[in-house]
């Protein structure tokens, strides 16, 4: 775990995963190591009506339903998109989805503009091919491939991302559970074992990507994944992550709870601002997503670590989220001028605590980038 920047969910929860599979003695579908009831139990975390003799964390924080849509979904014919805003942990779910069904989240396609059909097929190995041909011995097998021939989950992020012919080549692997490869004269197609299936991921408010056809669309169940709306549960999701900042730094370093509130009010004013907003002139660029939020917090975390003076201040706080969300100039700068001036100043007369003190790093940092 030390010697690795950021450990794949099988990893990082091992030894938990190998608990609950060792108490695990519900139906199991395939060959799943995890029964579907444990799968949802190690996403969403454990109760004290489980009845476990052991906590087991949360990881994923949203609803229920959608944890085990996506679960029956696995257990189908049929492929699982989750499709939703950015920084909604579509991500994330199917890591932990893929870790907990097989223990291996690393078979990943990811979908860009340069994304081709040999990334989600197989490619071949030019100097084994020059020497002695083509053979299976010389073809390179694409993460979706090498799903398909362990009957287990291969992952495709950002799928609308890619061109439309690099997703069609998906409809023929759904649906026939085969790859062919017409360059080998026998041993010539790849069958899926049972298993083996799809999750992909698309951002709901990307532009200039590509639909999906009807035909890859009646191949997917679509599993939407809604924007954390509210403040407990994104509350929850910062803490998290910014407990795993600190352990991954070995930073010893609190996180005042006024500071988060802070944090988490000033997002959700910015988010009713732009809901406001007439034109997407007046919007910022940022998706102001929890993500977003998590990354602001952390770059707070990190400065004040090795700049300031270990402990997070009202003023970095601000620093680091006008220098976050500060994306296009001058429009950016303008909206969150405006929203210093008009919500936080005469908040921070009204309430007082850290709200003058973030009010006046915030203003510092916008004079800094204009």
């Amino acid at each position: 775990m030390s010697d690795l920047l950021r450990a794949p969910a099988e990893i990082k929860y091992a030894e938990e995963l190998d608990w609950l599979e060792s108490i695990d003695d519900n139906p199991k579908p395939f060959s799943w190591r995890l029964s579907p009831k444990m799968i949802r139990l190690f996403v969403l975390g454990s109760e004290r009506a489980d009845g476990l003799d052991r906590e087991v964390s949360q990881k994923w924080f949203g609803d229920r339903s959608i944890v085990e849509r996506a679960i029956v979904t696995l257990a189908s014919d049929r492929g699982l998109l989750l499709i939703g805003d950015p920084g909604t942990g579509k991500s994330w779910l199917a890591e932990l989805l893929a870790a907990a069904v097989c223990r291996n989240s690393t078979l990943v396609v990811q979908g860009t503009a340069g994304t081709t059909e040999d990334h989600i097929k197989y490619s071949w190995n030019v100097s084994m091919v020059i020497a002695k041909g083509q053979s299976r011995e010389s073809m390179i097998p694409s993460p979706i491939m090498t799903a398909m021939e362990s009957g287990v989950i291969g992952r495709f992020e950002e799928l609308t991302r890619s061109t439309s012919d690099v997703q069609d080549a998906l409809i023929s692997i759904l649906s026939e559970k085969y790859i062919s490869v017409p360059e080998l004269d026998s041993d010539n197609i790849v069958f899926a074992k049972p298993g083996f299936s799809v999750i992909a991921t698309a951002n709901s408010r990307d532009r200039g990507v590509n639909d999906l056809s009807s035909a890859l669309k009646r191949r997917f169940n679509f599993v939407r994944i809604p924007v954390v709306t509210n403040k407990k549960s994104e509350a929850e999701i910062v803490r998290f992550r910014t407990e795993e900042l600190l352990r991954r730094h070995q930073i010893e370093l609190d996180v005042p709870p006024t500071l988060l509130d802070v944090l988490l009010q000033s997002f959700s004013d910015l988010r009713a601002s732009a809901t406001a907003a007439a034109s997407d002139d007046e919007k910022l660029e940022s998706a102001l997503s929890t993500a977003e939020q998590i990354g602001v917090l952390e770059d707070a975390i990190l400065h004040s670590n090795f700049f300031g003076e270990r402990a997070l201040t009202a003023r970095t706080l601000a620093s680091s989220l006008v220098g976050s969300l500060a994306r296009r100039e001058p429009e950016d700068l303008a909206i969150l001028n405006k929203y210093l001036h008009g919500v936080v100043e005469p908040r921070s007369k009204e309430e007082g605590g850290s709200w003058p003190e973030f009010l006046e790093g915030g203003r510092d940092a916008i004079a800094t980038l204009s």
